[in-house]
């Protein structure tokens, strides 16, 4: 299975049109009733990402009728629907919005990140800003590209390589093992600056842009991780979990480091996570 351009079009028009209806109208108007706790008091859903997932999947199916759907409330819902990911011929995720603490604050960092799956290859990625209108592309094996608003395109490209000194980048820690967290955070000030946006899709675009030099993740859910996963690959970066092995988007566990190299990603590697 493969996707096209004009594929990666139509659905990020959908999610434009989802996002103007869905998204964007209740930012920064929630209600406390609008906004719940899931896991815990860091993980919030609140009616924006409920009513967005929603429509965005009916769109999904209606573009790509039999397709499968992996959306993040429905698999906090039903856990089992990762399943599907593993061998269906054509599998999306759909995170409706990514960042859903900023969006509850008020704070105009999230996005919707949908990836497209086919036998357990991430094949396709969309990061898409409603704030300012801007959309990254992947294609797997076809490049990474951003597009603005009023429609001017540019070619992505990863940050050059250069010492673990002058490195930059968003490390989401609070996932990790206490000793483990410990462990990444002594190595912090090896580096130049380390942020977490409380975005991922904001964290990947930065990263496939160059304008930072890495991202460092432990837990690897396939609706946060997948299109960024496949935007920082086509952009010239090289991963992997922190293992060593390769990033899978059935694998939700093992964590993940992104570089502009594999030099680059060993280097930030012994300097973060070690032999801890």
């Amino acid at each position: 299975m493969s996707l096209r351009q004009r594929d990666l079009d139509a659905i990020i028009a959908l999610v434009a049109e989802v996002a103007a209806a869905e998204i964007m109208p209740r930012f920064r108007h929630l209600l406390p009733e609008d906004i719940r706790v899931k896991s815990s008091a860091l993980d919030l859903v609140t009616d924006a990402d409920t009513s967005a997932e929603i429509a965005i999947c009916a769109g999904l199916r209606r573009l790509f009728p039999g397709c499968a759907l992996v959306g993040e409330e429905a698999a906090a819902a039903d856990p089992s629907v990762m399943a599907v990911l593993a061998d269906a011929d054509l599998a999306f995720t759909i995170d409706p919005v990514d960042g859903t603490a900023n969006f509850a604050a008020g704070v105009p960092l999230f996005a919707t990140m949908i990836g497209a799956v086919s036998k357990g290859e991430v094949i396709a990625a969309i990061i898409y800003d409603p704030v300012t209108g801007e959309s990254l592309g992947a294609l797997r094996g076809q490049g990474a590209w951003s597009r603005a608003a009023d429609g001017r395109q540019a070619s992505l490209r990863v940050a050059p390589t250069r010492p673990v000194a002058q490195m930059t980048g968003a490390a989401g820690w609070r996932y990790f093992a206490p000793e483990r967290r410990a462990h990444v955070l002594a190595g912090f000030p090896a580096l130049a600056q380390v942020w977490d946006f409380r975005c991922a899709a904001h964290a990947y675009r930065m990263v496939a842009m160059g304008g930072c030099d890495f991202v460092l993740f432990n837990r690897l859910l396939p609706w946060d991780h997948a299109p960024g996963w496949l935007l920082h690959r086509e952009a010239g970066g090289y991963s992997a979990r922190l293992d060593g092995s390769a990033y899978h988007p059935t694998l939700t566990g093992g964590g993940l480091i992104c570089a502009p190299d594999r030099q680059g990603w060993e280097a930030l590697h012994a300097v973060l996570i070690g032999e801890s």
